[in-house]
């Protein structure tokens, strides 16, 4: 199948990424004018706790934001969150503002199942994102607190918004996004995560996505037809995030994002708001679905299995299931992170090498002390495949590799310092990684 397109214009999406790290820029007029209507005697869709989606709010936001200007701007988000979403909040959405080192301090102390994170640092290598000096939960910690600027808490049914100035500050996109979460919460919950990297980037590409699509669609219109707060850093003593987190991780978690609203304006394109509803019960199957709307929901992912053929000193691990799939998107992250391919829209999550994709399994093994792995990949056709290969050919190269012999290459120093054997046949292309060269056999035999 080859290249599959980007389905729906890019919306905006330079706008979404964007948001991400140092969100959006907008709107600084002073509030005026207001909703024509008085108080509704009901609740009703635009209206939420005294506000009006255009009515205007009596904020001084130089100084921060103080309790009452809160509930306002809360107020009048949610009646324009219902506005641009079709659906109303059952109940209100309680707000807190912490400053990023109280964020960065609640989030220590993390722990977890040693197993499976040795497990997963060997999946997150696979794909040339985290090394072996780090951890994902390390990186993710570091990527997370430097980018992060609020959360929907479901268990507390709240919003945490994470400010970077001295004094509380409301930044009104991640304020509406955070509130698609809460009505999202309300309206048709946030069911299952998926068993697989690929499932769940492709799962929350519907939570996350369509909260971007509101957000981005609320952000037009604080530029257009709204009166808005200013966002912080516009004369209000905000600021933004640190810059010092790894960005291949930070590409790959971002899919939900970018990948999302695409995929959730080429729905709603077609079947309107309803047929966005719907995702909620009929998510996609995978970021390569995201990617390309036109393959949902017909094109599933091809399931690949590795048979296992090791050695006695090599083991998988116990856990289940024993093998990840990382997905269409999360090839993508690691061919842009280590300068395979350049894109034009590095927010797009589509190159050929990428595309085409129809299924992988990485099965992580351990010696005890060393971890490997065995990476197989399908893919929609030969052509598909060779791109592929000569793509993390050239990751391989980007880490200095050298090519000992046939198909065995070994990098010999640095993060992913360790042997590979690479081998494409047909519509499949498989890696086989270990420590040393004598290992690759151990770790999984040519012969079976």
């Amino acid at each position: 199948m080859g290249r599959h397109g980007s389905g729906s214009a890019r919306l905006r999406i330079a706008l979404a990424a964007v948001a991400a790290l140092a969100l959006l820029a907008g709107c600084t007029a002073l509030e005026s004018g207001g909703h024509p209507e008085g108080d509704p005697a009901s609740d009703r869709i635009g209206w939420e706790n005294g506000y009006w989606y255009d009515d205007p709010v009596n904020v001084t936001p130089g100084d921060g934001y103080n309790a009452s200007e809160r509930e306002a701007v809360v107020a009048r988000t949610m009646a324009r969150v219902e506005r641009i979403r079709d659906l109303e909040f059952n109940e209100t959405v309680p707000v807190d503002v912490v400053s990023r080192e109280q964020y960065l301090a609640n989030r220590s102390g993390g722990g977890g199942n040693e197993t499976h994170s040795r497990w997963n640092d060997q999946v997150w290598e696979s794909i040339f994102i985290v090394g072996e000096s780090s951890s994902y939960s390390n990186s993710s910690d570091d990527t997370l607190g430097q980018t992060v600027q609020g959360y929907y808490s479901p268990g507390r049914d709240a919003i945490v918004l994470v400010s970077d100035s001295e004094t509380p500050t409301i930044d009104r996109t991640t304020l509406a996004h955070e509130l698609v979460h809460a009505l999202q919460d309300q309206h048709f919950g946030f069911g299952a995560d998926g068993e697989t990297q690929d499932q769940q980037l492709a799962n929350r590409g519907v939570t996350e996505g369509d909260a971007s699509y509101v957000d981005i669609i609320y952000e037009n219109r604080c530029e257009s037809d709204w009166r808005c707060i200013p966002p912080p850093g516009s004369g209000d003593g905000g600021g933004s995030g640190g810059s010092d987190y790894n960005r291949g991780l930070f590409l790959t978690i971002y899919t939900p994002y970018a990948a999302g609203s695409q995929f959730v304006d080429q729905v709603r394109a077609q079947s309107g708001w309803a047929g966005v509803n719907e995702l909620y019960d009929a998510r996609p199957e995978s970021t390569e679905q995201l990617i390309h709307p036109q393959l949902y929901p017909d094109e599933d992912p091809v399931d690949v299995t590795v048979p296992d053929r090791s050695n006695g000193a090599w083991r998988r691990f116990d856990i289940d299931p024993v093998a990840d799939t990382v997905g269409e998107a999360s090839i993508y992250a690691m061919l842009v992170h280590n300068g395979a391919v350049d894109p034009e829209d590095r927010y797009g999550y589509d190159s050929d090498p990428s595309a085409g994709w129809g299924g992988d399994s990485v099965v992580p093994y351990t010696n005890g002390t060393a971890g490997a792995y065995v990476w197989e990949t399908a893919w929609d056709s030969e052509r598909d495949a060779r791109q592929f290969h000569e793509a993390y050919l050239d990751v391989l190269a980007a880490h200095d590799a050298r090519n000992p012999r046939g198909n065995v290459y070994v990098v010999p120093d640095g993060e992913f310092a360790d042997a590979f054997r690479v081998v494409r046949s047909g519509e499949r292309v498989r890696i086989v990684n270990a420590p040393t060269v004598d290992g690759l056999d151990a770790v999984h035999s040519r012969s079976g």
